[in-house]
């Protein structure tokens, strides 16, 4: 069965059996007319899709959120000023759908069906988690209803209604309001402190930190932040309590390392945010190659004291496996900080550092995983000598991570992103929609899938993941994604507004840039930016060895692989306008 995420809308017209015990032709008349002549060009405009007509109701799809709202609101405000007779009720509901064919069923739909019946005439009722992606977003004021037990609903169902009066749709931006605490604990793991005296040994420390988040996010039983929004507050002063808030987080571990030639000292302990309460702190001194199991017990103490219970051996197993030898273990940590620079010199040395760690475990499932994001960032970026070479390196070590270690967020997204650029997108959002179940609270996993999106045609769910991942990291370096998702979208003035804010933009970056320039009309910035391009290109292999315009196109697309050819079609024109060689 095919199952997607989707915001579904369902509406039936209030008192319609008395309407038509009055005058049965004359009814269905007004509600055809309505239903052909606002409603369905109302749907279209806002990108929805109708499922089925169920008598004097609508059950549509909608791939946004924001989209749905936004044509309730349109829908309630445009039907009463047509026809002061027919009075609508209206649920939304953000939830996972089962397709066959043109029909969609499942719970998603239900709660949809049920909020309808909750909703007054002229009202809209909406669930929690559409709330939640709405608010900040939509002009309309929300009333909470609490939860509501529903029919044929197992679990009760938080309920907001639209009160008030309710105007359209604000610019879309990130959430600016903090997303609902989820019903279990959360827990910030923040970087350890380097006590080493030595600015060098800062990858180790680093190193150990996101090994624990890692390791923590296998318990299903507790929320992770992720590391991407954990290293925002390191080397800041900021209280536990600033800290605890801002990533929306229960518990907080932190602690330090000192390296110190084969001994290492590390100290760790466990806080109570909220009542800024110690529950429990040690310190390990031991050989450097006892680091690992350093590593578990700071995990067994956590997951043991938050969740109660412990899966412990299974994961230290699936581990081990990986990371038996402390010099691949290093090698590895020291290729993912330079990962992390994103300048062409650090991808390649963390290409050789991955290399070699391989080289001594070749077994390594995250050093492989990562291996494969590095390669494809050679490819992506036009920094390689042998693209094609790459991009087969990247899609095998994925590949290869996957048969290591299937449970390891960060290999099904490398695989994720490898599909991708196989041109397999249905497999490409399989492993994204792994990575999520493994770590729901990675941002870039968010991200990443958004690209699989924004390819696979569906623009609005690309910009709302972008958007997810900025309400869980709000500090996280996202424009590059949702700058593309806005120029394939033709919203070209926010694409501008992101492509352009990027420090240190990669050559592709600042060719989207130019495009979205030319399109937006203004020919001067769009050359300026070619300039730009032209410079940063200096550096890139795969861009200098362009000669013909098809050769140029071919480029873009093989970077591109758009499902829908009018995209890809899109692009090039753009690029054309802007005055960079390919072929219109």
């Amino acid at each position: 069965m095919e199952r997607r995420l989707a915001a579904i809308l369902a509406a039936d017209v209030v008192g319609y059996t008395a309407l038509m015990g009055a005058d049965e032709e004359g009814s269905l008349r007004r509600l055809t007319d309505l239903r052909q002549e606002f409603l369905e060009p109302l749907i279209d405009k806002h990108h929805g899709r109708v499922v089925k007509l169920l008598g004097d109701g609508l059950l549509v799809e909608f791939g946004s959120v924001v989209d749905a709202v936004a044509c309730a609101l349109a829908w309630q405000a445009g039907a009463a000023d047509r026809d002061e007779g027919l009075n609508f009720r209206i649920g939304i509901n953000l939830g996972d759908v089962i397709v066959e064919g043109d029909d969609i069923h499942g719970d998603g739909v239900n709660v949809a069906s049920r909020l309808e019946g909750l909703a007054e005439p002229g009202g809209i009722c909406l669930s929690g988690d559409t709330y939640r992606q709405a608010r900040g977003k939509v002009k309309a004021e929300f009333q909470d209803l609490g939860e509501q037990n529903l029919k044929n609903v197992a679990d009760p169902v938080q309920v907001y209604r639209i009160a008030g009066d309710s105007s359209g749709v604000t610019e879309v931006g990130p959430a600016r309001e903090p997303l609902a605490l989820p019903d279990k604990p959360s827990i910030a793991v923040l970087p350890f402190t380097n006590m080493s005296g030595d600015p060098e040994q800062e990858y180790f420390s680093d190193g150990i930190t996101e090994d624990i988040i890692t390791e923590l996010s296998r318990f299903k039983e507790l929320s992770v932040v992720s590391r991407n929004s954990s290293f925002i507050f390191k080397d800041q002063a900021a209280s536990l309590r600033d800290i605890s808030e801002k990533l929306r987080a229960d518990y907080i571990v932190e602690g330090s390392i000192r390296k110190v030639g084969n001994k290492v000292r590390v100290t760790a302990q466990l806080i109570d945010a909220k009542g800024d309460v110690h529950i429990w702190a040690d310190r390990y001194d031991r050989d450097l190659e006892d680091i690992f199991e350093v590593q578990d017990d700071v995990v067994r103490r956590v997951s043991s004291t938050l969740v109660g219970r412990l899966e412990h051996e299974r994961q230290v197993r699936t581990r081990r496996q990986s990371q038996s030898q402390l010099k691949a273990y290093d090698l590895y940590l020291r290729g993912r900080e330079h990962y992390f620079s994103w300048s062409m010199e650090d991808n390649a040395k963390a290409r050789n550092l991955l290399a070699a760690a391989i080289e001594i475990e070749p077994n390594y499932a995250a050093a492989l995983a990562l291996s494969s994001e590095v390669s494809l960032r050679m490819f992506l970026n036009g920094w390689s000598d042998s693209p094609e070479q790459d991009l087969a390196a990247s899609f095998q070590a994925a590949k290869r991570a996957d048969e290591i270690d299937d449970q390891d967020s960060r290999v099904q997204t490398a695989l994720g992103m490898a599909y991708i650029w196989q041109r397999h997108l249905e497999k490409a959002k399989y492993h994204f929609e792994c990575a999520l179940k493994l770590n729901p609270n990675d941002t870039r996993v968010l991200v990443y899938f958004s690209r699989q999106a924004l390819l696979d045609g569906q623009t609005d769910r690309a910009i709302a993941l972008c958007h997810r991942a900025m309400e869980l990291n709000p500090y996280g370096k996202y424009n590059y994604n949702v700058g593309i998702a806005y120029f394939v979208a033709r919203n070209y003035q926010k694409a501008i507004e992101l492509l352009g804010s990027i420090r240190n933009p990669p050559a592709t970056a600042l060719a989207l840039l130019a495009a979205s320039h030319a399109m937006a009309g203004d020919s001067a910035k769009a050359s300026v930016t070619c300039n730009g391009f032209d410079e940063a290109a200096k550096q890139c292999p795969a861009i200098t060895s362009l000669s013909r315009p098809q050769d140029w196109n071919n480029f873009f697309a093989a970077r591109w692989p758009f499902r829908d050819s009018e995209d890809l079609d899109h692009l090039l024109d753009a690029l054309r306008k802007a005055g960079l060689p390919v072929e219109g």
